[in-house]
Parts: structure tokens; C-alpha cells; sequence
């Protein structure tokens, strides 16, 4: 296929929401604030005997006896793991989250006439929408601890303390995961308002950028597992201790990939067109890539594909809907290469 004329070719934007890696403490519910009273939290490593559970080939599970002979075999696994002391029913996750200006403003880009025409459909954008639906969805899901991901799931309390850093500034906000609630990005509260605003004057401009210092509390039970992020072995022949699980950590201190909580934090696209199917958010990513099911969600036939938009949006053209444009807006928030290659 040839190349468009109208697209650049080398052409990337730097992410505007910048997280860092998380890192796990155990405290008590009732001493949460007492930074004193935190603990970090190290990984352990167990040596288990499973038994195996995977499917098995016809040949051997219709035999009996070499059906007895598969499940004796022992399935010996030397695992790391992360768990709350004895003494804690807490789990305290903190991390930092720098949000940037400047997304009409590619940091590479070779096309000089593309380059005029997108930054006019972004300024307009900004002019118009001044980033605020976005900024209510990434604020909610600070103020529902998504980032938490499976530490979430059976915590009796979850609390989201979220302090602004920049600009010498006293502003805080505290807020009541559970309360919130990951279904939707329609119910908001006055907080909720403000952060969304000091967020969206962030990436419109009006702030050069926002620093913010979130610290999220789920209190999930005395000792009890918590679950950092897993380290992905590419070559397990060489893997460090040939571990069959890796888990994060930073300086011996468990952690939660800053990409991690990068992906949670930008969970708010709906605009995608079988959300009325499924009903839940998806991250955003230019086909609406959800790996775990191994779907697609924007696929290039229905039009519905970021490359596809963004070269109408970039070119002048209206799209068809106000939300593919915040759809554009947030990959390109996301950050990424989207330049278009010569080749076939």
C-alpha cells in the first residue's frame, strides 16, 4: 500500500500521565495514617507440591492406570509471594503521578503540513473540551483505587488519599473506594470535581504540569496475600533461580509496575462499539487491545481503530461523535509512535 503524503511518517508523542512504580507497606486499619506504623513489604519464596490439573491427551486420561501414573508424577514449584504480617490487616499501595502539557505538540514529527493541521484540530480541542471528560474518568479512577487491581477484589475498606506536591500547594482529597464503585464515569462528587479540574488544567496547559502523591489503604484481613506485580520471563531456561513465579520489587521492597498502574489509570474507554454488549471499560489502545481475552475491541473494518480516526481528526475533518474525539485525545495522552510506514 503507498504511503499517505498526508501522514507523517515518523511521528510520536511523550505520555502526559507519568506514574511511578507503586510500592506495597503493610499497616492496621486503625494506624493507616501513623507513617511510622507502615512496614514494607518483602517477598517470600515457597517451595510447593502441586498436583497436575491441566488437560491431558485422550490416550492417557481414558487409560486408568496411566491416568494414575500422570497424577503421581509431582509437580514441585519454588514460587515468590508477598503476604500482610501477622499483625496487619492492611495494605497501604504509594505511588506518585505527574500529569504534562503539551499534547498538541508531537515530539517527533517530519510532516510540516500535517504537523500545522493537527495542532489546529488540537487547540480546538482544548478551546472546546479543555480535556474535562477525560480528566473526570482518570480522576475516578484515582478515586476508586482501579490501580489496586486484584488487592481489591474483598477489601472490607478501601480509602484513596490523594495530596497535590506542585506549587507549594495544601490541596488534598480523601475519598471512599468502595463507594465509588468501577462501573461508571457518571456519578462524581465535589472532590472528584476538583481533582478533575487541577488534572484537566494540567493537560490543557493552564498548569505547566501536576504532581500528585496517592496512597491507597485496603484493609483485606490479618495476613493475608497481596499481590504485586509479576515479572514477565521471556527465557525461563535462564530465569534467576528458574522460579516458575517472579514477583516486582524495588530495592527488596514489593512493587506494582508503574505500566501497571498507568494501564488502570487510563481504563476509561466506553466509546468502543461493543461496550453496550459488555458494559465494561477497556484501557485505551489504538484497536482496543484487551490480552487476557484475547480481543480487539476497535477493529480497523468498523472504523473504530485509532489510526483511522486520528487521520481524519489530525487532517481537519469532524469526526462523527464527540466521544471518538476523546477517544483520539486520550491515545494520544497515552503516548505512543504512530507514524505511518512506506512499506506494503
Amino acid at each position: 500500500m503507498a504511503k499517505n503524503s498526508n501522514i507523517a511518517s515518523v511521528l510520536a508523542f511523550e505520555k502526559k500521565l507519568v506514574p511511578s512504580d507503586g510500592f506495597l507497606y503493610g499497616t492496621t486499619w486503625q494506624e493507616r495514617n501513623k507513617s511510622e506504623a507502615s512496614k514494607s513489604l518483602e517477598l517470600r519464596e515457597k517451595s510447593v507440591r502441586g498436583t497436575i490439573s491441566n488437560r491431558l491427551k485422550p490416550a492417557i486420561k481414558d487409560d486408568p492406570l496411566k491416568l494414575n501414573a500422570e497424577v503421581e508424577k509431582p509437580n514441585l514449584q519454588r514460587v515468590d509471594s508477598c503476604a500482610l504480617g501477622e499483625d496487619q490487616d492492611t495494605l497501604k499501595l504509594h505511588f506518585t503521578l505527574k500529569v504534562l502539557s503539551g499534547v498538541q505538540i508531537p515530539s517527533a514529527c517530519n510532516n510540516k503540513v500535517f504537523n500545522e493541521t493537527y495542532s489546529q484540530a488540537a487547540n480546538n480541542y482544548i478551546a472546546t473540551e479543555g480535556f474535562r471528560e477525560l480528566a473526570k474518568r482518570y480522576a475516578i479512577n484515582i478515586a476508586n483505587a482501579r490501580f489496586l487491581w486484584r488487592n481489591r477484589v474483598g477489601a472490607e475498606h478501601i480509602e484513596v488519599q490523594v495530596k497535590k506536591l506542585n506549587h507549594n500547594s495544601e490541596k488534598s482529597w480523601v475519598f471512599d473506594a468502595v463507594k465509588i464503585g468501577l462501573s461508571n464515569f457518571e456519578t462524581v462528587t465535589p472532590d472528584i470535581e476538583e481533582l478533575a479540574t487541577e488534572i484537566a488544567d494540567a493537560l490543557s496547559g493552564k498548569e505547566d504540569f501536576l504532581l500528585l502523591e496517592i496512597k491507597a489503604f485496603a484493609q483485606i484481613g490479618f495476613a493475608q496475600d497481596v499481590y504485586p506485580s509479576e515479572e514477565l520471563v521471556l527465557d525461563k531456561s535462564t530465569a534467576k533461580d528458574k522460579k516458575s513465579k517472579i514477583l516486582y520489587h524495588i530495592n527488596n521492597i514489593a512493587g506494582m509496575h508503574s505500566q501497571k498502574i498507568g494501564n488502570a489509570l487510563r481504563t476509561i474507554d466506553t466509546w468502543y462499539p461493543a461496550y453496550t454488549e459488555t458494559k465494561t471499560s477497556i484501557a485505551i489502545e489504538p484497536y482496543g487491545a484487551v490480552t487476557n481475552l484475547g480481543t480487539a475491541y476497535r477493529n480497523p473494518k468498523a472504523k473504530a481503530d485509532f489510526f483511522t480516526l486520528f487521520d481524519r481528526f489530525a487532517c481537519g475533518e469532524t469526526l462523527d461523535k464527540k466521544e471518538e474525539e476523546h477517544y483520539v485525545m486520550a491515545v494520544l495522552v497515552r503516548g505512543g509512535v504512530f507514524g505511518e510506514s512506506g512499506k506494503d
